[in-house]
Parts: structure tokens; C-alpha cells; sequence
């Protein structure tokens, strides 16, 4: 299997469990966007918790080149790491969510 092929079953992989995950609170579907025709996936929340509307990503991830971008993540063990754990190497991963200047610092791929 080529390496983005890989990484795209990794992606999916981790992001599974996610789209499994329905809030506690609140009338508050999860949805699972994977397009895998242009390398972007998505677990979201839309729905309604009480008067207070509720819609936005847990999690994006972008196939760039040949890095995963994860440009939004709200999970709690990090999409990073769980596809560290995975075989994935840090330099193949670029932490989007932080600025470009920052991005020296934490680890992982600057771009």
C-alpha cells in the first residue's frame, strides 16, 4: 500500500470512534464528512442544546501534499498522537492550528 493510501486508512481509522461519540446534552447530531476525493475529513456537531444552537468541526484533517494537515482538533488525546501511536512519523504531520512560526516548535511537520 502507497503511503498516502496508508494515510488515508489511518485517518479514517482514528476519526471512526469519533463520529460514534453522540454529546451528552442536547438534541446534538454527529456527522462524518469524509471526502475522499479531495483528502478532507471531518467529524461535526449540529443540532440544538436547549435555545443554544450547536454547529462545528471536533475535528478536520487535510491530505496536503503528501503531510496530514489537522487543522481543527477539539478531542482530548489529540489526532496527532493517536496516529503518532499508529506508525504515522511527526515530520508527516503538520499541526495547522498552529501559526506557521509556532509550528517550529511543536514537534511536528512546519509545513
Amino acid at each position: 500500500m502507497d503511503k498516502l493510501a496508508c494515510y488515508r486508512q489511518l485517518i479514517r481509522q482514528v476519526l471512526e470512534p469519533y463520529s460514534q461519540m453522540k454529546p451528552a446534552n442536547g438534541e446534538i447530531e454527529v456527522y462524518k464528512c469524509f471526502d475522499t476525493e479531495s483528502d478532507r475529513y471531518q467529524i461535526f456537531h449540529a443540532g440544538w442544546d436547549g435555545n443554544q444552537r450547536v454547529f462545528g468541526a471536533l475535528i478536520h484533517i487535510d491530505l496536503i501534499g503528501d503531510k496530514i494537515w489537522i487543522q481543527y482538533d477539539g478531542t482530548e488525546v489529540g489526532a496527532a498522537n493517536e496516529l503518532v501511536e499508529l506508525g504515522v512519523p511527526h515530520q508527516d504531520i503538520v499541526l495547522a492550528y498552529h501559526s506557521p512560526f509556532m509550528r517550529q516548535y511543536d514537534g511536528f511537520a512546519v509545513g
